[in-house]
């Protein structure tokens, strides 16, 4: 791959406000095109991406990327967050079937999509942090499988059988809360974690920003051939970043290894103890001479 050509890379990348001037040419480079998968939520092609390896460059869920990374995927790390939020506010219960608080959790079922979800990972953090919650003693159930093929979910969690549903389960009471996302589905469900917007801020403020949720990634020969391409792909995500208005040392997007270096030793932290990842990374090992240059 010679250095001075244009590359085209076949790319995940979800439509939101921050990426609106890349995937709209607002933002061109003269060093890629990019060949834009018609993929309506970028969740459905963590998959592929991880099992079957079929895009360039994307973004990747971080808990999904450092179980991939561990299982020999062939993708590298971009210090760029694409996707970051708060987690308190994405867990519910059903205050029809009486009061629960984050500290009652010990030994009560939960419903989460897959336990190797990366929301999942962050909340048992979380409330074990915050609410003395031991992430192990709840029973656990899931949907799906894990993105990362040949990955076994911990003796706690079971599979729920076929046909059954998230909040229905919920709602009818076989499970106590359950981790349902940014938006309820169910009017019926509320918040389990008080205040959760305020204690998502107070989070954002003492644990080194917003937690990240999708990254970037590249794939491992492009980003060995041509560390041209990787410091322009930095570059038009930071600069499709600040034209919405949403970059800074503790928002959302965070672009650099030091912005987001608190985050990542906390998502490692995580993974691992949560059994999802077989040792605790150093942050700059996901990184390379290149990638660690990015700010």
């Amino acid at each position: 791959m010679a250095n001075d050509a244009k590359v085209r890379l076949h790319t995940l990348l979800g439509n939101y406000p921050t990426t609106k001037a890349l995937k709209s040419g607002e933002i061109a480079s003269a060093l890629i095109d990019f060949d834009f998968a018609d993929v309506p939520v970028p969740n459905r092609g963590f998959k592929p991406m991880v099992r079957q390896h079929v895009y360039d460059f994307g973004e990747l869920a971080i808990g999904t990327f450092l179980m991939a990374r561990a299982a020999g995927a062939p993708y590298r790390l971009i210090p760029a967050t694409v996707m970051g939020r708060g987690q308190l506010h994405t867990i519910a219960y059903a205050p029809e079937r009486g009061p629960l608080a984050p500290g009652d959790l010990n030994g009560k079922r939960v419903g989460v999509r897959a336990y190797s979800q990366t929301t999942g990972v962050w909340l048992r953090g979380m409330l074990q942090e915050l609410y003395g919650v031991d992430p192990s003693s709840i029973r656990w159930t899931t949907f799906e499988d894990a993105h990362v093929a040949g990955y076994q979910d911990p003796p706690f969690v079971t599979r729920a059988a076929a046909g059954q549903e998230l909040v229905p389960m919920l709602l009818a009471g076989e499970l106590d809360a359950a981790i349902v996302g940014d938006k309820f589905p169910d009017p019926r469900l509320a918040p389990l974690v008080p205040d959760p917007e305020a204690a998502n801020r107070r989070w954002a403020e003492t644990h080194g920003g917003v937690p990240i949720n999708h990254m970037l990634v590249i794939r491992d020969e492009i980003a060995a051939a041509r560390p041209d391409v990787v410091r322009e792909l930095f570059r038009l995500a930071r600069d499709s970043a600040a034209a919405a208005g949403v970059t800074g040392p503790t928002a959302a997007l965070r672009f650099g290894v030091e912005p987001n270096r608190r985050s990542l030793e906390l998502v490692i932290d995580y993974a691992f103890r949560q059994k999802l990842i077989p040792e605790r990374v150093p942050v700059d090992a996901l990184f390379d001479e290149t990638t660690r240059a990015l700010a």
